[in-house]
């Protein structure tokens, strides 16, 4: 007897559970070559459902090969049907067993660059995502320009212009899945093998696995508590570089701010050497003591490529992000961002633009950043409550990070681990050098999605930890 299991509280359709019962036994080998299935009308009574279930069932293993019917006589398992199948669970849960351990676990993750996602603002980008839903031209149902839609790029011009000091008009703006495929695009353009990229060291390694991807080789600049060292970047006819990337607002990881002078001196580099500079400017609106550090595009919007997102602000999973671009590389990046992904979605180009229009975007970020601040102190005072004068602070003036560091302390894989079974998830300054060795009692202390209680609790069992050590 054929043992096969309908179930009706299910969602799925009988005729899939079926078909996907007869191909599976079919695959298997539980089913031989030329053996005859039941008949329609046979299995129709013994599982109590419509003929016609069982009929188009048959009809689609019949169309894709599984089955072949021969006149009078019925249905038979074509032959070379045979597949050995891995086991696969079938209540599959909506999360990746890592993710979803990750969300049920009780470890503290100091992982930087994630905002605080329970401040959210659902119901407002919901009533806005709804009303964009609804009222929405039909071209934006459609295939759109690469670039984006020309309403979000006017009024994030605007947006940048006052909150950023970024100069721009709307068609130098390119938006993007987020910063990395902005990042990407960069890549693609302004990169082949053989290219040389003068870079901050330490710097995010995705950003350096990007670049090396395209075939470019890295020249590591270092960067100190005031960010990129200027005045060590190579003679530029020597290195003829394609571009410098910097993080001048708020230097990863190290958390330096530019000041002017440097910037002058990399500006005047970038034209001595005739190449661009690209500027990521990835969490500058929480500025915790002054207001945001106007951008470096403001002070040459045709050398320096700005790169911006929306996940640091708002949520990562949003994948909103954008390019300011000197007006003679806009073609190029809006041929490159097509063959890519057509563009980005534009139902949520819409919905971002309406909530930066009417003011919520503001209003939020003056909101959290108040939130971000009292994070912020907690997680310093804590740390030199525990640690006193042996540990020092680095970054504190903006972001949702910050780097702690212990002199005499070597945050060595071992070391991690050892915090991480007590319970707390740091990230070593050393994983995102290009050089090693000279940031190894460093590590990034992210806080923006952490509860206060969270930071104590962390501090506390890291405390623990390293007074064994």
């Amino acid at each position: 007897m054929l043992y096969l299991a309908i179930d009706r509280g299910k969602s799925l359709p009988l005729i899939r559970q079926l078909y996907t019962q007869l191909r599976s036994k079919i695959l298997q080998g539980e089913l031989l070559a030329g053996q005859k299935l039941p008949s329609t009308r046979k299995l129709s009574e013994e599982l109590c459902i419509s003929r016609n279930v069982i009929l188009e069932a048959y009809e689609q293993l019949l169309a894709e090969g599984y089955i072949e019917g021969r006149r009078g006589s019925g249905y038979y398992v074509a032959a070379g049907m045979y597949l050995e199948q891995q086991a696969r669970q079938e209540d599959l849960s909506i999360f990746p067993s890592g993710e979803a351990e990750s969300l049920g676990s009780d470890i503290i993750d100091f992982r930087s660059g994630v905002p605080a996602l329970e401040h959210f603002p659902r119901t407002v980008w919901g009533k806005i995502v709804q009303r964009v839903c609804q009222e929405a031209p039909l071209s934006a149902l459609g295939y759109n320009r690469p670039e984006g839609r020309l309403e979000l790029r006017q009024i994030l011009s605007r947006y940048l212009y006052r909150t950023r000091g970024v100069c721009c008009e709307p068609e130098q703006i390119v938006m993007t899945s987020g910063a990395t495929q902005a990042l990407t695009l960069i890549a693609k353009v302004l990169l082949k093998p053989g290219s040389r990229v003068l870079i901050e060291d330490p710097i995010t390694h995705d950003i350096q696995t990007i670049f090396r991807a395209a075939g470019a080789s890295l020249h590591p600049v270092p960067a100190d508590a005031s960010g990129l060292q200027v005045d060590q970047l190579p003679d530029p006819d020597a290195c003829q570089p394609s571009f410098v990337f910097a993080t001048p607002s708020h230097q990863f990881p190290l958390g330096g701010t530019l000041p002017i002078q440097r910037r002058i001196q990399l500006i005047q580099y970038a034209r001595e050497a005739d190449c661009y500079i690209v500027e990521d400017d990835y969490d500058s609106e929480f500025r915790y003591d002054s207001p945001p550090i106007s951008s470096l595009q403001g002070l040459d919007d045709q050398r320096v490529i700005y790169v911006g997102s929306f996940s640091k602000i708002l949520s990562p999973g949003l994948r909103l992000g954008y390019l300011v671009l000197p007006r003679e590389l806009v073609q190029r990046y809006q041929e490159a961002k097509w063959f890519s992904d057509l563009h980005t979605p534009s139902l949520d180009q819409l919905a971002l633009g309406l909530f930066i229009e009417e003011g919520h975007l503001e209003k939020y970020v003056n909101r959290v950043k108040k939130l971000y601040k009292k994070r912020r102190k907690c997680l310093v005072d804590a740390l030199h409550e525990a640690f006193a004068d042996r540990v020092s602070i680095w970054g504190a003036s903006a972001g949702l990070h910050i780097v702690a560091a212990f002199p005499g302390i070597r945050f060595t894989p071992a070391l991690l681990a050892q915090i991480k079974d007590c319970g707390v998830r740091l990230y070593p300054v050393e994983e995102h050098a290009i050089v090693p060795g000279r940031h190894e009692e460093k590590v990034i202390l992210g806080y923006g999605n952490l509860s206060e209680a969270e930071i104590l609790a962390g501090v506390a069992k890291l405390k623990d930890v390293l007074q064994q050590n």
